[in-house]
């Protein structure tokens, strides 16, 4: 039971108990919390919390009953936790988890908008990543704050999910619990906040579903040549965006409906400019590893047959542990020349069914190599999966695991098969596929780092047609859909009363967040372009943003910067959630102890499982 005392010390021991107690007070061989301080009597008076036992405690080695001190009250402690076990609650752990969420996305803030700056990520000499993607970032750094790994997560999820947006959704979610910061240290309680919230959430859904634009079936190409366009303003690639927004758009309409996104496949081949980046409506792919004869076989080949297996062509030296018993030395002849027979027979089978072109995913020997060199056949083997699979969506072949029984309806075709020098390396075509399905971008650059960042662009704009294409609505960007929420909730929130008016209020301030940031990254004023975005949207222009050529503001939507439906809503509701999250944690309990290797003497393997056995100790001194 503990309880707290006050003690009078005398004048003359004032000087000696000050000296000893500026360090610690030990009472029942216990440290104490203690404070001091000098009454109107000059004596000193020690508070201290006192933990008894059996109404008795000790200092300076007096021992002193208290007698007002009922036995009945007295209770054991109670432990719950492992020792070493850390806890922390209320509001200064809400507090601390909202910084650690402020603090990460001060690091991504700046990567905001078509002029964001980029970060570069040094996680060995071999590894140096440059990229101002969100979610790129956000996974690369090694976020510990259990907290903050919300923010990854969101990150995550947007990028699947949409493709876009994911530094968006990371600077809102950040801002709606810097927003809610002063009402939690103001003492409101934070579910109050998270309803508030929750429902300016479900109106500013509402409201995007009210101003999105339906897009026209005619006007399809042209709408998601916008959409690709502004989702590259702000990668790396955004001088090449009209050379590469078509290229993204015709790569996604040749997919069929499901859409899938492994049918496109990027290649990256160092050396000339992005403009020299090739696109394939079929399928390509970086040439196999090749024996001797190769260079016999014919590297242009019109209306091909092609043919996918899943099979080794490849004789095989026998295993260490095969053993032939025969009784006599002229039958082991008979049986290397079986072997052959077999071997041959395969390829005799693949020749007669008119495939001159051999794909296969398992190696295809120097043998077999040959052979289809003298039949003037192409061969490669050790083709990725991805690949094959391309191969077989564009050409129409089906993989085939044996080659007994091949029937013209699983061959493949196409106008063109060509082996292409691009870069340093050749590459495999196949082109003129009628029916293809798939698509293979195989992009040029200056250096590896350049190239990765550019395949990492074209994924995003390869995710947004993706998106638009199903969803065949858009709203405007550059701030303008932000700035039109932010007006409408603060207008809701005068119609009603209470805490929550000032909650959505401090919701729809966030949400500026947007245009103030795309305003900063470019080096412009942010507080006048914010307050000509509140005159304009007060005017009931709906579309205006921040204008990052002229320095300024202007219709977005007239200048084609659009974006999804489906990208502000996912943004919105994640970044909601998250905060929402993160305001719903009111205790941490980490055990740093349990997370070690525990103690213990290095026993070997062996001798563990002997132990396991029962062998005991006479397992360890060995066998006898």
């Amino acid at each position: 039971m503990s309880q707290m005392i006050k003690l009078k010390i005398k004048q003359k021991h004032q000087q000696q108990q000050q000296q000893q107690h500026r360090n610690t007070i030990w009472i029942n061989n216990q440290k104490c919390e203690h404070t001091y301080n000098n009454d109107n009597n000059n004596n000193t008076i020690i508070t201290i919390i006192i933990v008894f036992i059996d109404n008795r405690y000790r200092i300076d080695n007096e021992e002193f009953i208290d007698k007002q001190i009922n036995k009945n009250h007295i209770k054991p402690p109670i432990i719950l936790l492992k020792e070493g076990t850390d806890t922390s609650q209320g509001v200064p752990q809400l507090i601390s988890n909202i910084n650690a969420c402020c603090a990460i996305v001060d690091t991504v803030r700046t990567t905001l908008g078509p002029r964001g700056m980029d970060k570069l990520v040094y996680q060995s000499e071999k590894n140096v990543t440059i990229s101002n993607d969100g979610a790129t970032v956000m996974k690369l750094l090694d976020i510990v704050h259990p907290a903050a790994r919300t923010l990854v997560d969101i990150a995550k999820s947007q990028d699947s999910e949409v493709g876009d947006g994911t530094t968006s959704v990371v600077v809102m979610a950040g801002e709606f619990l810097k927003a809610a910061k002063p009402f939690i240290e103001e003492g409101i309680h934070p579910q109050i906040i998270i309803r508030a919230y929750r429902s300016a959430c479900e109106l500013a859904k509402q409201k995007i579903r009210e101003l999105s634009v339906d897009i026209k079936s005619e006007d399809m190409r042209e709408f998601l040549e916008k959409c690709a366009s502004t989702a590259m303003n702000s990668k790396l690639i955004s001088s090449h965006k009209d050379f590469f927004s078509k290229m993204v758009v015709d790569a996604v309409q040749l997919l069929d409906d499901s859409i899938d996104l492994d049918m496109i496949g990027i290649k990256k081949e160092s050396g000339g400019g992005m403009e020299d980046t090739i696109f394939v409506a079929g399928a390509a792919f970086k040439r196999t590893f090749f024996y001797a004869g190769f260079e016999q076989q014919p590297k242009h080949i019109e209306n091909p047959k092609i043919l996918c297996l899943n099979n080794e062509l490849e004789l095989k030296a026998e295993k260490d542990n095969a053993e032939i018993r025969i009784s006599d030395p002229t039958k082991y002849q008979a049986l290397v020349n079986a072997e052959w027979k077999l071997f041959y027979d395969k390829l005799e089978s693949i020749h007669a069914s008119g495939a001159n072109v051999i794909l296969s995913r398992l190696a295809i020997g120097d043998l077999a190599t040959q052979y289809f060199a003298d039949k003037k056949m192409f061969c490669a083997g050790r083709v990725p999966e991805d690949d094959i699979k391309r191969v077989c969506r564009a050409t129409g072949a089906v993989i085939q695991t044996t080659v007994s029984n091949i029937i013209p309806t699983v061959i493949g075709s196409c106008d063109l098969f060509e082996e292409r020098q691009v870069g340093g390396n050749r590459y495999n075509m196949f082109t003129g596929c009628k029916k293809t399905q798939t698509a293979t971008i195989i992009l040029r650059g200056g250096g590896e780092q350049f190239i990765d960042e550019a395949e990492r662009s074209l994924h995003d704009s390869i995710m947004i047609v993706r998106r638009a294409r199903k969803h065949r609505s858009v709203v405007a960007g550059g701030g303008a859909t932000e700035m039109e929420l932010s007006k409408y909730l603060r207008d809701h929130a005068l119609t009603i009363e209470g805490k929550r008016q000032l909650l959505i209020t401090a919701y729809a301030k966030a949400m500026e967040v947007i245009p103030r940031q795309i305003s900063d990254n470019a080096g412009f004023d942010s507080t006048d372009i914010l307050n000509q975005l509140r005159q304009k949207h007060s005017q009931g222009e709906k579309w205006y943003g921040v204008d990052i050529v002229n320095e300024g503001i202007c219709d977005t939507y007239k200048s084609a910067v659009w974006e999804p439906t489906i990208v502000k809503l996912n943004s919105i509701t994640a970044a909601t959630e998250a905060a929402c999250l993160i305001l719903s944690v009111d205790e941490t309990v980490s055990n740093n102890q349990s997370e070690q290797a525990q103690a213990g003497p290095n026993i070997d393997p062996r001798t563990r499982a002997a132990l396991g056995r029962g062998g005991g100790v006479s397992a360890m001194r060995g066998r006898r």
